[in-house]
């Protein structure tokens, strides 16, 4: 229960890391065609820039920096190795899709709307861009959402393809796909007479879920299905020769949270075929190169850049423990398959460049050499009932003399993964850490990173299979580690909000509880939710023909068992999960007697990630578990 136009102009693409004051910064990375160049939006705490680097030894070549007020975001390089990009002035109501020659940039357009995933063709000469002409709101459920008031349901932002040409610059911005139908991403077919695409009629938000996999016209802009998958699909790529569509198809409970096997079809339509079935790992990246399929993979701990061939298991290249992100997924490849790229990180060493042959893949910059490790992080393996479960530990360098307190945190989703990212001082993750508390990362039956059996192990068993795995990992965690069984706590956001409310009513074990946008009432979150698509394939059917199912996973229902202090915080405009969810969580406690506190902030969307909120709910979510966790009798 997330990738937005200018989410990479605020974080990195990994789920957890916070931008440190002083850190040097890369975000939405893209490779040359010939492997030999990136193109990644710097910045080390000032103005960001675009810049160019030797991708063989991270040489600055050239920086592109057109609009002195202007956010960047969305590089993607033209088969010469020109660039192209979105640039947007924060006083302007617009964004300009711009292009950089060998030694200019010019503005080929002009979008009065939001915009985003600029390609140019294989001849180079359009560029195609995704458009919200007029758009109410920035793309995607978790930003905050447009105040519900008027009549409801009656307009919705639409993101549509459209078409220019790169030798004419536009003063209009004419759609191609037509009204009606949301574009959530594409492909060019190789003969630049069309595309692929994933598309869904009506609300963006909403319905990603049931989305297709179709081909639209370059000229006309005529739409034909290519098949309607039975899982939720991301990143459509074309084969070199014009014939097959692969894609990422799995049970991926949000839109920026990629995972799955890999399926072709053929462009002309037919049956997908899982071309990976049966894998222990979880494939988070996919593209379609003139040397093959190439992914990126999540297993167990390890992320992996790989080879795919068709009826054969992903023949892994670099593999680290770590996380990496580029513009467009998990990593940047060359158009020939060679030679990758991507900004790598784990909890112990801030984000570089690495690049290379897939097998030969090394880290080209060092800008962030010197940040310091403000943990230890351990891989925590562990079996429960017969599921083969990993987590992550991390240590405080100045951990406490003895036995010491640990916090549980469970990442969103749930078809999600907590993955290694620079702990940072001004990160949740980093507060706890400082505040001399061990932290828990489990990535219980659910997550990515074990094959799709596993990611759907927790079908219509929310708060059942997936605690006691959490529970079972924080038994192994205290054989390997000094961790007080008497002062354990309990947080998460999203999914995790909603698991650290269950938990209340399902086990005493933890004294303090941090929930984040959390649902504690499935019948009322149906039915007051923007994205209700999302839990058919969990739950099987709708609410309103099994309501059984979603009342048995509510804790309002389980109110009598719960006990444990909670501090409660979430957004006002949250699409994805009301701020209702919590106001019912926090009465019900409070009625109950339970110690609770609930902050709701102003104009907020999903998690409270505006930074000034961020740091309160940091301030308060540390002072409750200092008061009810690490003072436990």
């Amino acid at each position: 229960m997330r990738q937005t136009l200018f989410a990479a102009l605020l974080a990195t693409a990994v789920a957890a890391p916070a931008v440190a004051q002083g850190l040097h910064q890369y975000y939405g990375l893209a490779m040359a065609p010939d492997g030999s160049r990136t193109a990644t939006i710097e910045s080390s705490g000032g103005h960001n820039v675009i810049t160019l680097r030797n991708a063989t030894d991270g040489r600055v070549l050239r920086t592109i920096d057109p609009c002195a007020t202007c956010g960047y975001s969305d590089l993607s390089f033209a088969p010469n190795g020109d660039l192209v990009f979105l640039a947007r002035d924060p006083a302007s109501k617009g964004v300009m899709l711009d292009y950089a020659s060998g030694t200019a940039t010019r503005t080929i357009a002009t979008v009065p709307g939001i915009a985003q995933t600029p390609r140019v063709s294989p001849d180079g000469k359009r560029i195609a861009l995704l458009v919200t002409l007029g758009a109410e709101k920035e793309a995607g459920a978790t930003q905050p959402g447009v105040r519900m008031i008027g009549e409801i349901g009656e307009k919705n932002d639409e993101q549509r393809l459209a078409v220019f040409d790169v030798a004419s610059p536009s003063s209009t911005v004419t759609p191609l796909s037509p009204a009606g139908r949301y574009v959530y991403e594409y492909d060019w077919t190789p003969d630049g007479r069309g595309f692929v695409a994933t598309t869904a009629l009506g609300n963006g938000d909403n319905n990603w879920w049931v989305a297709t996999l179709d081909a639209i016209d370059a000229q006309s802009g005529a739409v034909r299905s290519i098949a309607k998958p039975a899982t939720q699909i991301k990143h459509p790529r074309v084969s070199p020769d014009g014939r097959t569509v692969a894609y990422i198809g799995g049970l991926m409970s949000d839109y920026g949270s990629i995972g799955g096997d890999v399926f072709t079809v053929p462009l002309a339509g037919g049956t997908p075929t899982n071309i990976t079935a049966g894998a222990k790992s979880t494939v988070t990246t996919l593209d379609w190169t003139a040397g093959g399929l190439r992914t990126v993979t999540l297993a167990g701990d390890a992320m992996q850049f790989g080879t795919l061939v068709p009826g054969k298991p992903v023949a892994p290249g670099f593999a680290k423990p770590a996380t990496a992100s580029a513009g467009d997924g998990r990593a940047a490849f060359s158009a020939d398959g060679r030679s990758v790229a991507a900004v790598v990180q784990d909890y112990e060493h801030a984000p570089a460049i690495y690049a290379g042959p897939i097998a030969a893949v090394r880290q080209v910059t060092h800008d962030n050499d010197a940040a310091p490790a403000l943990t230890r992080a351990k891989s925590v393996s562990w079996k429960n009932e017969g599921y083969d479960v990993q987590g992550w530990l991390l240590a405080p360098l100045n951990a406490p003399t003895g036995k010491a307190p640990m916090i549980t945190m469970v990442h969103g989703g749930p078809s999600s993964a907590s993955v290694p990212g620079y702990v940072t001082p001004n990160s949740m993750n980093g507060a706890l850490l400082k505040a001399g508390y061990y932290v828990f990362l489990p990535n219980a039956r659910g997550s990515f990173g074990q094959g799709e059996a596993f990611t759907a192990a927790n079908k219509r068993d929310f708060g059942g299979g997936d605690l006691r795995d959490i529970l079972a990992g924080i038994d192994a965690v205290e054989r390997v580690a000094p961790i007080d069984d008497n002062r354990l706590g309990l947080g998460g956001c999203s999914y995790g909000g909603f698991m650290t409310m269950w938990a209340n009513t399902q086990t005493n074990r933890f004294k303090g509880i941090v929930a984040g946008a959390g649902i504690s009432n499935w019948i009322s979150y149906y039915g007051t939710n923007g994205i209700d698509q999302w839990m058919l394939p969990f739950f099987g059917k709708s609410m309103y023909d099994d309501m059984k199912a979603y009342e048995d996973v509510s804790a309002v229902y389980r109110l009598k068992s719960a006990q444990t202090p909670t501090f409660i915080y979430v957004g006002e405009r949250d699409i994805e999960v009301p701020p209702t969810q919590s106001v019912e969580w926090w009465h019900a406690l409070k009625a109950k007697g339970v110690p609770v506190s609930l902050v709701i902030y102003p104009d907020a969307g999903h998690c409270v990630t505006a930074p000034a909120q961020a740091a309160d709910v940091r301030a308060r979510a540390i002072a409750w578990f200092d008061t009810y966790v690490k003072n436990a009798k």
